[in-house]
């Protein structure tokens, strides 16, 4: 097996706390343990596609550990497969080429022995398809708030995700109970609820919507009118960004020309605290929390899983563990093939202990 000289890092998709201590893992685990240089690339594929790639020492990575975003810069647009181009077609759509050669000869140009992908799942099926279609060796880490890749028990940027919507929750609480109003907080996570679950229940949300449990608007007015009548003239509800009623789609802010993710999703708590407010009379104010949940410093534990995770992608390097991703198996780490950990999204099941334990202290989900 080839010795390892050379490792590439990127950080793609969206930005996330975190991401500067997986680096800080990989560069001081590869200089100080392995004398493996590391090279860092600019603007996730971006940095592979356009040549921007510069070597990282370790005074590069010294005090970023509780830093949040990314030293490199990241990219959710950037994709090699399907770069896009200021060119149009006839109908007017954008055009898109397969750049993927040009990505191989940047590694070749720089002599980089692999790749450490950090990113979420769209990121790694990048990466797979660079390891499978054009002999990349690549090595994952899975990074997201929404907590939705199946190849680990949890990702890195959750913990601090869930912090902020959680203190949120409480700050909502205290204006709610004052007003005599009815809250309704949206919270991300795309198509996953686990950031609504977990931020609702610590929070004491009396209703909890997640994607994984579509809802009617008639249920969630029960459970506000059942307070009512106990004397509890607040109420508050956390929301997934893509939760949806029963029979219903997702609430979409704005489609764009992004063949990646063309869905930007948003805007489900506006309908239901309108819809809310008519069915109970009582007056409902809703908050969006958006990207403030992206930023910040990482949680303890975020810092300590990132850097678990930057270690161990460097090992995993070494050891020839290529096309597979790092992930957290109970205590440890371990690695799991970068296909089979992307193949099906991580969810929230609605039978799960979690779920049960919310139902039992009364949360309602709107079923």
């Amino acid at each position: 097996m080839k010795k390892i000289k050379r490792i590439g890092v990127l950080t793609g998709g969206g930005d996330c706390p975190g991401l500067n201590a997986v680096i800080r893992g990989v560069v001081d685990t590869a200089i100080l343990d392995y004398g493996i240089e590391v090279y860092g690339i600019r603007d996730g594929y971006s940095g592979l596609i356009n040549k921007k790639i510069s070597k990282l020492e370790l005074t590069d990575v010294s005090g970023i550990l509780p830093r949040g975003g990314t030293i490199l810069g990241t990219s959710n647009r950037d994709n090699p497969f399907m770069y896009h181009t200021n060119e149009k077609d006839k109908d007017g759509n954008l055009k898109y080429i397969d750049v993927s050669k040009e990505v191989l000869k940047t590694v070749d140009y720089n002599d980089l022995d692999v790749i450490i992908t950090i990113g979420g799942d769209g990121t790694q099926a990048i990466a797979n398809r660079l390891y499978e279609e054009c002999g990349i060796p690549v090595v994952g880490v899975p990074k997201t708030i929404d907590n939705d890749i199946d190849g680990t028990d949890v990702t890195f940027g959750f913990d601090t995700a869930l912090s902020i919507a959680t203190s949120a929750i409480d700050k909502l609480h205290s204006t709610a109970e004052s007003h005599h109003r009815i809250m309704v907080i949206e919270v991300m996570g795309r198509y996953a609820g686990w950031i609504a679950l977990h931020s609702g229940i610590a929070g004491g949300s009396d209703v909890i919507l997640i994607p994984e449990l579509p809802f009617t608007m008639d249920k969630i007015a029960e459970k506000i009118n059942s307070r009512t009548k106990q004397g509890k003239r607040f109420s508050l509800i956390t929301v997934a960004e893509g939760a949806k009623m029963k029979g219903g789609n997702v609430v979409a802010q704005r489609k764009v020309a992004d063949p990646n993710d063309p869905i930007r999703l948003g805007g489900i708590s506006t309908i239901i605290g309108n819809k809310i407010e008519d069915l109970t009379g009582i007056e409902t104010r809703f908050t969006i929390l958006g990207h403030v949940q992206r930023g910040g410093s990482p949680s303890p534990f975020d810092r300590i899983l990132a850097t678990r995770f930057g270690y161990h992608a460097v090992v995993a390097a070494v050891e020839g563990k290529f096309g597979h991703l790092v992930g957290v198996r109970g205590e440890y780490i371990k690695t799991t093939p970068i296909a089979e950990a992307i193949a099906v999204p991580r969810r929230v099941k609605p039978d799960s202990e979690l779920v049960k334990t919310a139902m039992a202290v009364g949360t309602s989900f709107g079923i």
